[in-house]
This record gives C-alpha cells, sequence and structure tokens, in this order.
C-alpha cells in the first residue's frame, strides 16, 4: 500500500500530539507535516498537496472552515473539533469524518480506515468547498467575516464593510468599502448567512445591505430599481420589492 502523505492542522500542540500518537502504528500513513494555525496550513496544503489533512475549525485568524473556503486543492479531510454547532452530518456527505474532541482511539482509526479507502479507491474529492459550505445549518449564526484569495493573498473582509453582492454564474462579486472581490459560492449561502436584518435579496442575482439603499424607483411596468449611497444602480424584482416593503415598512 503506497503511504498516505498527510498533514496535521490544529493550534494545540497536545491534540496534534493525540493524532500524532493514534496514527503511530499505522504504516501506510505518513505524517508529513503539522501546522498549528489555518494560513499556514493553507500555505502547506498548496504547496505539499497532501493525500488527507486532520482539521480543526476554531484556531485563530482563520477558522477551518474559512481555510476549506480558498483552497484551491482538495485533499481528504477529517475534521477535529471540539465543536458540535457545525453541521456534522452535511460535512460528512462531503468530508471523510468529523470527529468530536475528545475522540476514542478507536472511533478515530475507523476515520482513518475510512479515508484509506477513499483515497486508495481513488474516489477523492470532486465536489466545490463552496457546496460544502452551502451545507452550513439553519441554526448557524450569521456570517461575521469573508475570506476571498487573490493569487496568494487571503483577505478578511468584514461583513460591516460589504454593500452587495452580485452572482456571476457559479461565482459571487462582494463588493465592499475597500472595492470588490470574486468568490466562489452560491447567492443561496449568502442569502441563509448573511443577517436577515441587515441585508435583502432584491433580486436573483443582488442581495443588499438595506443601510446602502438611498432610495427606490419605478423601472418598466412590475419592476423597480434601487438607488444605492455610492450610486450603483441594481434591479429590484416583484418578489425583492415585496421582501423590502417588509423590511422598511412602506
Amino acid at each position: 500500500m503506497e503511504k498516505i502523505r498527510t498533514v496535521i492542522i490544529d493550534d494545540e500542540a497536545p491534540a496534534r500530539d493525540i493524532i500524532r500518537h493514534y496514527l503511530k502504528d499505522l504504516d501506510y500513513i505518513d505524517v508529513i507535516t503539522e501546522c498549528g494555525d489555518g494560513f499556514s496550513g493553507l500555505k502547506t496544503i498548496s504547496l505539499m498537496k497532501p493525500d488527507l489533512v486532520f482539521l480543526d475549525i476554531q484556531m485563530p485568524r482563520l477558522t477551518g472552515i474559512e481555510m476549506l473556503e480558498v483552497v484551491t486543492e482538495k485533499p481528504e479531510v477529517i475534521f477535529t473539533t471540539a465543536y458540535d454547532q457545525f453541521a456534522i452530518r452535511a460535512f460528512e456527505l462531503n468530508a471523510v469524518d468529523y470527529l468530536l474532541k475528545p475522540f476514542p482511539k478507536r472511533r478515530f482509526l475507523d476515520a482513518v480506515k475510512k479515508a484509506a479507502d477513499k483515497i486508495q479507491s481513488g474516489a477523492g474529492n470532486t465536489e466545490p468547498a463552496s457546496q460544502i459550505l452551502a451545507k452550513k445549518p439553519d441554526q448557524s449564526p450569521p456570517v461575521n467575516r469573508i475570506v476571498v484569495r487573490k493569487g496568494n493573498a487571503i483577505n478578511l473582509i468584514p461583513v460591516e464593510n460589504v454593500k452587495y453582492v452580485e452572482a456571476q454564474d457559479d461565482y459571487v462579486m462582494i463588493y465592499h468599502t475597500e472595492g470588490k472581490a470574486l468568490k466562489q459560492q452560491t447567492m443561496k449561502f449568502y442569502e441563509d448567512n448573511l443577517s436577515k436584518t441587515d441585508f435583502v435579496r432584491v433580486h436573483r442575482s443582488y442581495i443588499v445591505r438595506v443601510s446602502e439603499i438611498k432610495r427606490i424607483e419605478p423601472y418598466g411596468k412590475d419592476n423597480h430599481v434601487a438607488i444605492l449611497k455610492s450610486g450603483d444602480k441594481l434591479p429590484v424584482s416583484r418578489t425583492g420589492f415585496g421582501h423590502l416593503k417588509e423590511e422598511l415598512n412602506f
């Protein structure tokens, strides 16, 4: 059996030590390195292209989920986390497994076997990260920042800086106070995960921050247009106009 090149990404050294200890008797696993934060994990995956990643979620600077959003490679992922408020079942549709700390060795080894079988069979990850993240649970809190990748740079855009979101095929364009950024994600993700009190979907192609709207004008027979403080004009569908009426009470 060809060795499975493996990376451990967790900000807590004891957690990384436990994973290494559990793996030490598996001669088909080769732990090539470990990382203590999401930024170094992202760089390591890009450079070393491992087959398997053990990934914590709650880490400083860049969380495991945010890292997964912008990683271009698709290693198999086993989440290892102390937090259960994420979509355990949904992530299992794409991730090999989701281990809730503290996990017993038997449960851990079962997850590793699943990963090994998947890698050996060649049935690797093909689903885009954007679709994985669209499966977050309804009870998840609204996102508070958006992670975008531009070349080798990672930018964190606070949600309070977002003016509106525009659909562009399989991507969205995020318009914010510092400019704009393209991200591979769905409009549904932002409709579901942006604050319902701050943002409204006014059109199938636009979600806008309510406070950015300066005025709404008729446009054609049944449609309207939203004039933003920036001067940008966004189409408003009949459904979107209904949403605005509910939000603005007019």
